[in-house]
């Protein structure tokens, strides 16, 4: 074969090659412009109304430790080489329990990850809603769940709130948004600036509340305070356009606090004079690392903060539905359930799918330890 041939024959292999890598990037971005949400200039304008931004991007009240560019790079290792750290070893049991018509007392539904329905006083709340496959803005690629949502989305009953912690993917998910928006009646409450993404998603004006720390609004009886919390946002290069909070939930009878994503934080003990004592607190417990400790509370951390808050029985979310750190998958409920043991906190853990009357909290079922 002639020299002439072989090249010939070797361009159109890497022509093939650049078209079909092309077609796959394309694929991987489709959409990804609308799921990022609203733009830098439009995020940055609305941070400056609030008090607690500077030059259009929002900050913590207390300094913490951030990863600096030349860290990265090792992150950027370990992920490449964790293998199966941070993945059950069997399939995750999930339960699809049928929700009463009438919302409860005080019970709750956790479907994994952050995603929780909350029933207090009879009425409904559903935090960081995420049914989609990956957290990302992209369809393809990204982290994966590590179980099925355990139930569709549209089974969930009626929900009167919606509240939304921050924006980051695993919190704040495009396509369940827009389902809740165009399918339901419930008002979105979430943290300064979030509301830009949902009116870009097709949320009506109407239906959405943006608070700021220590705010508050009323939505069906229910009175859901914007909590200071330690975290950070952005959905892609930008950082810190819109603002990341705690939320408090009372009804006349009955108080929840859900922690969102935050790192331990002395806001906890001043929203448990103030708002507390609460029932129950819904806190995260996982995707922690010693290179981020002050935005990802570790299990022993949820503990104090679930102390300094005042709270009843405690319920651990952020943790099994997706691979986010470089920890084993049930290593923060084991070390939840330790430090709740020596400080003889009541602990709940749900499986996802689970309804649990938290009025009477069934006995702690191990179904964990055997996954990893």
């Amino acid at each position: 074969m002639s020299r002439r041939v072989v090249s010939a024959a070797a361009r159109s292999v890497l022509v093939g090659g650049l078209l079909v890598g092309a077609g796959r990037v394309a694929r991987a971005a489709r959409g990804v412009p609308l799921a990022v949400g609203a733009s830098d200039a439009v995020l940055r304008a609305r941070a400056a109304s609030s008090p607690h931004s500077r030059d259009g991007r929002f900050g913590n009240t207390e300094p913490g430790v951030q990863i600096a560019p030349g860290e990265l790079r090792g992150l950027l290792l370990r992920l490449l080489t964790r293998g199966t750290t941070g993945t059950p070893s069997a399939p995750v049991p999930i339960a699809a329990d049928v929700q009463p018509v009438t919302a409860g007392e005080l019970a709750l539904t956790w479907y994994g990850h952050s995603s929780v329905l909350l029933e207090i006083d009879g009425r409904r709340v559903l935090t960081d809603p995420v049914w989609s496959e990956r957290v990302s803005p992209s369809e393809r690629v990204g982290p994966r769940r590590l179980h099925p949502a355990p139930v569709p989305l549209q089974a969930l009953p009626q929900v009167d709130a919606v509240v939304v912690s921050h924006d980051h993917y695993d919190h704040l998910d495009m396509a369940t948004v827009r389902r809740l928006g165009h399918e339901t009646a419930a008002v979105f409450v979430v943290p300064v600036g979030i509301g830009a993404h949902l009116r870009r998603w097709g949320v009506p004006d109407d239906r959405i509340r943006e608070l700021d720390w220590n705010d508050a609004t009323e939505v069906a009886g229910l009175t859901i305070t914007c909590a200071e919390a330690r975290h950070f946002s952005g959905r892609l290069f930008a950082r810190n356009t819109t603002q990341w909070s705690s939320w408090a939930v009372a009804g006349p009878r009955r108080r929840a606090y859900f922690g969102g994503d935050t790192g331990y934080t002395a806001a906890f003990s001043e929203a448990g004079a103030r708002l507390g004592p609460f029932d129950v607190t819904v806190l995260p417990v996982g995707a922690y690392d010693v290179a981020w400790p002050d935005i990802h509370m570790n299990p022993e951390e949820s503990v104090r903060a679930h102390r300094d808050l005042r709270g009843g029985l405690l319920v651990p979310v952020h943790w099994a539905t997706f691979n986010l750190a470089f920890h084993g998958w049930s290593e923060p409920v084991t070390r939840l359930r330790a430090a709740a043991e020596t400080a003889r906190i009541p602990l709940v853990v749900p499986r996802p799918g689970q309804r649990v009357d938290l009025l009477v909290p069934p006995a702690l079922d191990d179904w964990w330890s055997a996954l990893g």
